[in-house]
């Protein structure tokens, strides 16, 4: 899924695995592959999953991904700031998804299936298991993600964006609203009607 790179400079293969982001990101402005390949290890899988949460489908998300990593190697010597570059890809990430969202708004209407997750449901939506649970409670616990994964695709476009980035990607809130080029309070408007939906769907939980 990475894209097809060729060096315009001198590479320095050697130890770019042990450099901090905002040196890698450095560097890649210089056209160091070997740099930008390890911000794309670093980054390719989440951004992946983020891409597949939003459209539910794998090879829509693929496809998002090998197009923000190619427009991340494009304009990254115009990115300003260093320390802003997980917040900026996530951005590129969410325009591109959006694009396939407006394509395809009328021909999607079924939500997720949850066992087509490209990961396990538990590590996808940010609730890992502790020690060995007996068969009974991880049954009832991958019934219980099924459904937060179905209601999660539910969720307005917008809403599942922001729900997202907060509650599996960790995104900070001017992050968030960074990446969707939306004001702090639209964030944190989204998030409440998210939770507030979610949790009316997951009242039979309790």
């Amino acid at each position: 899924m990475r894209p097809q790179i060729v060096s315009t400079g001198s590479e320095e293969p050697a130890g770019a695995s042990g450099l901090d982001e905002a040196t890698l990101v450095a560097r890649a402005q210089d056209r160091d592959v070997a740099a930008f390949e390890e911000l794309v290890t670093r980054y390719e899988n989440r951004l992946y999953r983020y891409a597949y949460s939003i459209l539910g489908n794998r090879a829509d998300a693929e496809d998002v991904l090998q197009d923000t990593l190619l427009r991340v190697w494009r304009a990254l010597p115009a990115l300003t700031d260093s320390q802003a570059f997980s917040g900026w890809a996530y951005r590129i990430t969410t325009h591109r998804c959006w694009d396939v969202l407006s394509r395809q708004r009328l021909r999607r209407t079924d939500a997720v299936d949850p066992h087509q997750m490209p990961d396990s449901a538990d590590s996808h939506y940010g609730v890992g298991a502790t020690g060995s649970p007996d068969p009974v409670t991880t049954t009832e616990t991958g019934h219980q993600m099924e459904d937060l994964a179905r209601l999660v695709q539910q969720l307005p476009p917008d809403d599942r964006a922001c729900w997202l980035l907060r509650e599996v990607h960790q995104r900070s809130y001017r992050e968030i609203a960074a990446a969707l080029s939306i004001p702090e309070s639209t964030v944190r408007g989204r998030l409440a009607r998210a939770r507030q939906q979610l949790a009316k769907g997951m009242s039979s939980w309790q």
